[in-house]
């Protein structure tokens, strides 16, 4: 199998692992600020403004990923 072969394998393979790695981290941090708002529903707002902005945050990271492997696909 050449190099070639191999990078186009692994691409997928990579950006399959960033959607996995995003959708978990997104199921903590959405459990863990539900858990935190029911604790203190008088801090709902500030919770989740953040929260929101961390989800955002996550979400960029795992379109980056994608972008990488759409610009390394024309590569190969």
């Amino acid at each position: 199998m050449d190099a070639g072969a191999l990078v186009g394998l692994a691409l997928p393979l990579g950006v399959g692992l960033a959607a996995i790695g995003s959708g978990v981290g997104l199921g903590q941090a959405v459990g863990k600020a539900m858990e935190a708002i029911a604790r203190q529903p008088e801090a709902a707002d500030k919770i989740q403004t953040a929260m929101i902005i961390g989800a955002a945050l996550i979400e960029a990271l795992t379109i980056y990923a994608l972008v990488v492997v759409f610009l390394l696909m024309g590569k190969v």
